[in-house]
C-alpha cells in the first residue's frame, strides 16, 4: 500500500459497491418492463436486444461499482491490476454466457422456421452452445494472463485418444450433422424404416433421432442407423400425397354409371373432410376382371401422411351407403367346393387275421 487504510477509504468502496448493486437491480427491473413491452411488437429484433441487455447490463453495473470501489482503496498497483484483470474475466464471462443463449436462441428459431414445426433440431444448438462456451472461457483464460497455447496443444494431443474412444458417438454426431445439412429429413417429417419404425421426426440430436409414432410412443433411433438405412420420407418433396383404395363392382353393373357414383363421393369427401385436399381431381381406374367383380382403383389426395386413415374410413362409409341408395352391389367372392366320398379300404384276410382278439 502507498498509504494507510482509513475509515473514508471503506465508505467510498462500500458506496461505490452498493450503488453498483442498486444500480443493476434498477436496470434489471427496467430491461424486465422493456421486454414485456417488446414481446407485444411485431418485430423480433428488440426482443433479441432486450434479451443481450437484460444479463450484461446488470453485470456491466455490479463491474463498475466494484472497480469505483477498487480505485477509492490504496492499493498497490500488482494488486489493482490483478482487481482489474478479475473483473474483466468475470465481465468477459457475462457475455459469453449471453452471447451463448442469445446466439442459440437464434439457431433454434431459425431450425424452427425451417422445419415448419414446433421441434428443433438440437444438434445445430448444442454444437452452437459448446463453440460459443470454448472461444468464451479461452478469451476469459488470455484476459487472466493463462496462456492458452499449450492448452490448444494439449487438446490436439488429447483429442486424438478422445476420437478412438467415440467413435460411435461422433459416428452418430456426423451423421446427424449430414442427414440435417442435407435436408433428406427434418424435424416434423413422417418417415418409414426399411426396418419397419416409422413416425414422425420429433427431434435430432447429437446421438439418436426421436420419432413419434401415431399410438404416441417415441422411437429412439441412432443417427448412424438412420444415414445407413433405406428410408422413405413421405413429407417430401410435398406433404401432400395421394393414396389408393381398392374397390370392385358386380358384372352386370353399368360402370359408367358406377364411375359418375364414386367420382361424385370423392368430391364429397375431398370438400367435407379435414385433412383432405379440396382442388384434389378424382381418378377412378378400372383394371382387373375378377373371379365374381370388376376390380378398380380409387384415388385420393390427403395433406399429410396421419389423414389418410380418416380419409378411407369416411370415404368406404360414404361409398356403401350411395352404392346402396344407388343399386349398386360389390358382390362377395364365390367358391365351389365338390367333396368326393372314397371308397372303403380292402380288409385282406391276413389284415383280419392280425387284428383278431387273443382271449
Amino acid at each position: 500500500m502507498n498509504r494507510a487504510l482509513t475509515l473514508h477509504d471503506l465508505i467510498v468502496a462500500g458506496i461505490a459497491l452498493a450503488a453498483g448493486l442498486a444500480a443493476a437491480l434498477l436496470l434489471r427491473l427496467a430491461l424486465r418492463w422493456l421486454g414485456e413491452r417488446a414481446s407485444r411488437t411485431r418485430w423480433a429484433g428488440d426482443d433479441v436486444m432486450v434479451d443481450i441487455l437484460r444479463t450484461l447490463v446488470p453485470w456491466a453495473a455490479v463491474v463498475a461499482g466494484a472497480a469505483v470501489a477498487a480505485t477509492a482503496l490504496p492499493l498497490t498497483p500488482r494488486v489493482g491490476h490483478n482487481v482489474n484483470t478479475a473483473l474483466t474475466a468475470l465481465l468477459v464471462l457475462a457475455g459469453t454466457l449471453t452471447a451463448a443463449r442469445v446466439i442459440t436462441g437464434l439457431v433454434r428459431s431459425l431450425a424452427q422456421s425451417r422445419s415448419g414445426v414446433a421441434g428443433s433440431a438440437t444438434i445445430f444448438v448444442n454444437i452452437t452452445r459448446v463453440v460459443v462456451l470454448a472461444m468464451g472461457f479461452l478469451v476469459v483464460l488470455q484476459t487472466l494472463g493463462i496462456s492458452i497455447a499449450p492448452l490448444l496443444t494439449a487438446l490436439g494431443v488429447g483429442g486424438l485418444a478422445v476420437a478412438l474412444a467415440l467413435q460411435d458417438t461422433l459416428a452418430n454426431l456426423f451423421a446427424g450433422v449430414h442427414i440435417l445439412a442435407s435436408k433428406t429429413v427434418q424435424p416434423g417429417d413422417y418417415i418409414r424404416l426399411s426396418s419397419g419404425e416409422e413416425g414422425y421426426v420429433v427431434d435430432i440430436n447429437w446421438r439418436n433421432t426421436v420419432v413419434r409414432n401415431l399410438s404416441n410412443n417415441l422411437v429412439i433411433i441412432p443417427n448412424a442407423q438412420l444415414a445407413g438405412t433405406n428410408m422413405t420420407n413421405y413429407s417430401r418433396p410435398e406433404q401432400q400425397l395421394s393414396i389408393m383404395v381398392q374397390v370392385g363392382v358386380a358384372y352386370d353393373s353399368d360402370l359408367e354409371h358406377v364411375e359418375r357414383i364414386t367420382t361424385e363421393v370423392v368430391e364429397e369427401v375431398m370438400t367435407d373432410i379435414t385433412g383432405a385436399v379440396p382442388d384434389h381431381e378424382p381418378a377412378i381406374r378400372f383394371h382387373t376382371f375378377g373371379d365374381s367383380r370388376i376390380n378398380f382403383t380409387v384415388i385420393l389426395g390427403v395433406g399429410e401422411f396421419s389423414d389418410q386413415y380418416r380419409i378411407k374410413h369416411e370415404f368406404i362409409k360414404r361409398l356403401h351407403q350411395r352404392y346402396r341408395a344407388e343399386g349398386i352391389t360389390v358382390p362377395a367372392p364365390k367358391r365351389t367346393l365338390i367333396v368326393q366320398q372314397s371308397e372303403p379300404p380292402i380288409a385282406f384276410p391276413h389284415q383280419r387275421d392280425a387284428t383278431r382278439t387273443v382271449q
